[in-house]
């Protein structure tokens, strides 16, 4: 299977190396895409310098800091046209743990999705501020509940899609800048009919750098999930009563 790993990155000089020879040795198969958003820190720079070592690592730059959607939209149109199969999403940061992505490939077989999920049984998070599991919690009930879906950590950024379940969206339609993203992803393969599986993770929180969560971020994410929410639910009322 010819797998593209996407990195969406800024500000992320510290962690990049070491998240890069993790990915490496725990799944050399797959190429790479770091996406860098002009990082005023040098990322770029040294994502540069990784891909001229490594004919497996790719770069993108892209104008401004313009959100972690708009990012992950370029790495898989960057892929699309290059005929990669399975498209895996994975923090900078390392918190993602590239050593348990072969679980997540090998579910590739069984779905059109696999999620690497904390609100699994199995799963976990590692140095989390008790606030920030409240708030990953809370905003994963909420948005199951809203769009009527049967995902535990519908909000995890830990990811593999198969090339059809992203040919089968709109990509270009996809507004949401933030967090929110993943849950717009999550709720586009759900209505469509395809199959979601989770599998449990370790979240470990960053180490180095600067988290980019913001009260923003999750203002935009909880706006959107309850337009889609209840844009879903009056559809779904329309089509009940014109019988179509």
């Amino acid at each position: 299977m010819k797998i593209l790993t996407v990195i969406p990155t800024y500000n992320e000089i510290d962690a990049l190396p070491t998240t890069i020879d993790r990915l490496r040795a725990a799944l050399p198969e797959s190429d790479v895409l770091i996406v860098d958003d002009s990082s005023p820190d040098g990322t770029g720079e040294l994502a540069e310098e990784m891909a001229a070592a490594d004919e497996q690592i790719h770069v993108i730059h892209r104008i401004k800091k313009d959100g972690l959607g708009g990012a992950y939209i370029a790495g898989f149109t960057w892929g699309l046209r290059r005929d990669y199969e399975a498209f895996v999403e994975l923090d900078a940061d390392g918190s993602h743990q590239p050593e348990q992505l072969p679980d997540l490939i090998d579910k590739l077989d069984e779905a059109d999705l696999v999620i690497g999920s904390r609100w699994v049984p199995g799963g976990a998070v590692v140095n989390w501020p008790v606030q920030r599991e409240v708030i990953s919690r809370a905003g994963s009930f909420y948005s199951r509940t809203m769009l009527g879906l049967n995902v535990r950590d519908i909000t995890a950024g830990f990811r593999v899609f198969r090339r059809s379940t992203l040919e089968d969206i709109d990509l270009k339609s996809i507004k949401s800048a933030g967090y929110g993203f993943q849950v717009d992803m999550t709720f586009r393969v759900a209505r469509q009919g395809k199959t979601i599986k989770e599998v449990p993770i370790t979240f470990v929180e960053r180490t180095m750098g600067e988290s980019k969560m913001s009260s923003g971020i999750v203002l935009e994410a909880v706006a959107n999930v309850t337009k889609w929410g209840l844009g879903a639910r009056a559809s779904a009322l329309s089509k009940k009563l014109t019988g179509r």
